[in-house]
């Protein structure tokens, strides 16, 4: 039974209805969280669709991330009372007093929503379709619904602009995956355990019907993952496995396909923010959405800080109220004359010089390659025929360039075609891009959940080579991940990895560097309190493991590799670099 609540946010009246229902076609009925002004009146909705708890509290349940924030922006506990804070999702008390109506429904099976929990699904999708439809037709809203929020909650925007649901009329994916084989599952074809590692941590954990063992909400006073408590073996049996989903078989299948988006059908504006730290996860996303989506009002951003800050900065509210202001209220707020493009180009010293560009990747680019030579540099000119030989198990092989002699830009997509070998029937291929300051010392950077992020990553599996004709670029390698290949041992295969976006100013005296190794990258230097503190911060990659023993056994995945370089199998790296 819903109840409401009047409150004052800002100079603000605000009206809060708690489990608001909206029932399904198939008859489950999910739960929403209304936030709307107290004056009669027909507003524009924000709607955001997920299961991470409408009712949990984020500084309660993300404790470490909210004070890494508010230490650093504590702009974002300003002008608000922080109460109705949930992970993920706009702050009520920041929409609400500018004339939105914020709305976030519990996803099918999770909170205090009822019913089969399976994340992404076709039938999650349809959900937040009739969501969104229904929050179109009720009495307070002007019929005009957008999507707003990080991650979960930018993912399923793409999955359900392309049903085109007819009260959708703008969408803001910040920080959100797009594909669910090459960003969620595997790597070049290579399994990453985040998944498995954060349902249990994140959505289990407020799976419908965890109950009185689970949070009770500051918000409302409510169980956050519902009244009733049910069995754990009860709870086993109302969820999908993600772990074996994602995991078997090796291939694209239609479990990611399901999932993926039509691009031709997303058609709705979009403003798709991405995070230059956001390695093994968002940023690609981000970034493919721009290009591929046919939507003919279409901004992407790309920004730098831990993947839940700058959603909430003044900064990040001013322009995605500016957006959502120009298609949701109808301002002529000179939005539609903004370049399509806004990067905030990184510096070795953490900070960034925001840049506006008409499109992506930037057609100024000179396209470098930057070769692999026997001595371990990366040279702009050839070196004769070598081989190389690397233990995958170790740090594999590092090539820098010289210094460079003047500042130079490196800003867009990386790619790398190099030639090698093993001594078994497959090899995983690991490629780390990275800075190094005059004294050789590293350079990392704070990501998007790992305070070392490298420059940039990629990674590929040698049997899954193959590639789409069709939808790969020179300068973005596109696999089909659909008939894996075996190697013959001992023969030499020529492989193009797609290395995933990066900007960065590189200040004369520094050095670039191409890692080419068998196992995922370590930073080795002190590590912050935070990183101490952050459960999914690491040494440079945070949760995006690669170390599953049944997907790597050792006998093939340790087995000796060799990397040739020069002549007929000139390795190299293609560098965007921007005059």
């Amino acid at each position: 039974m819903s109840s409401a609540d009047a409150v004052q946010a800002g100079e603000t009246a605000m009206t809060i209805e708690w489990d608001v229902p909206i029932v399904t076609d198939d008859g489950i009925t999910l739960r929403a969280d209304v936030f709307r002004p107290a004056s009669e009146g027909r507003y524009p909705v924000l709607l955001s669709y997920g299961p991470y708890g409408k009712g949990l509290a984020f500084q309660e349940a993300y404790e470490p991330q909210w004070t890494y924030m508010i230490e650093r922006y504590p702009e974002v506990a300003e002008n608000t009372s922080n109460r109705y804070q949930n992970w993920e999702v706009v702050d009520p008390e920041k929409w609400v007093p500018d004339g939105y109506v914020c709305v976030r429904v519990d996803s099918r099976g999770a909170g205090r929503s009822p019913g089969f929990l399976d994340v992404w699904s076709p039938r999650e999708t349809l959900d937040l379709y009739e969501c969104i439809e229904w929050a179109g037709e009720q009495d307070w809203s002007n019929g005009r619904v957008g999507l707003a929020g990080i991650s979960y909650y930018a993912m399923n925007q793409y999955q359900v602009a392309a049903l085109q649901p007819p009260h959708l009329h703008a969408i803001c994916p910040w920080e959100g995956a797009s594909d669910f084989y090459r960003e969620l599952s595997r790597h070049g074809g290579i399994l990453c355990e985040f998944a498995a590692d954060w349902y249990p941590r994140q959505v289990e954990k407020v799976q419908h019907g965890v109950g009185r063992r689970g949070f009770v909400s500051s918000m409302d006073g409510e169980l956050v993952a519902g009244p009733d408590t049910l069995d754990q073996d009860v709870l086993e049996q109302r969820r999908a496995d993600l772990a074996a989903d994602i995991s078997i078989p090796p291939e694209i299948n239609p479990w990611h396909e399901e999932r993926n988006p039509d691009w031709q059908k997303v058609t709705v504006p979009m403003l798709s923010a991405g995070n230059w730290g956001g390695h093994g996860l968002h940023l690609r996303g981000n970034v493919e959405a721009f290009v591929r989506a046919t939507s003919e009002s279409k901004w992407l951003e790309i920004h730098n800080e831990a993947h839940w800050v700058d959603f909430y900065t003044d900064r990040g509210v001013a322009l995605q109220k500016q957006f959502f202001d120009h298609y949701l209220k109808g301002e002529d707020n000179g939005w539609d004359q903004r370049p399509p493009v806004h990067l905030r180009v990184r510096h070795p010293d953490g900070s960034v010089v925001d840049r506006f560009e008409s499109e992506w990747p930037l057609e100024r680019t000179d396209w470098t390659r930057y070769h692999l030579t026997p001595s371990r540099a990366l040279s702009s000119e050839t070196a004769g025929q070598a081989s190389l030989e690397y233990d995958p198990r170790g740090d594999g092989l590092t090539f820098k360039t010289e210094p460079f002699e003047a500042k130079t830009e490196i800003t867009g997509p990386v790619a790398a075609k190099l030639f090698v070998s093993s001594q078994a029937t497959d090899l995983d291929l690991f490629l780390v891009l990275r800075l190094f300051d005059p004294g050789d010392e590293e350079v990392t950077f704070m990501g998007a959940l790992d305070p070392n992020t490298p420059l940039a990553q990629g990674w590929l599996r040698a049997s899954h080579r193959e590639l789409d004709a069709g939808l790969s670029r020179s300068y973005r390698p596109y696999h089909t991940h659909k008939e894996p290949m075996p190697l013959v041992p001992n023969e030499v295969y020529e492989l193009h990895v797609e290395i995933w976006p990066t900007s960065i100013v590189i200040p004369a005296g520094y050095s670039l560097g191409l890692t080419v190794r068998g196992n995922d990258y370590r930073f080795d230097g002190d590590l912050s309190d935070f990183a101490k503190s952050f459960h999914y911060a690491n040494r440079g990659i945070g949760p995006f493991v690669h170390d599953d023993p049944d997907d790597r056994p050792a006998e093939v995945f340790g087995a000796p590799v060799t990397l040739y370089v020069g002549g007929s199998t000139d390795s190299h790296v293609l560098l965007p670099v921007v005059p």
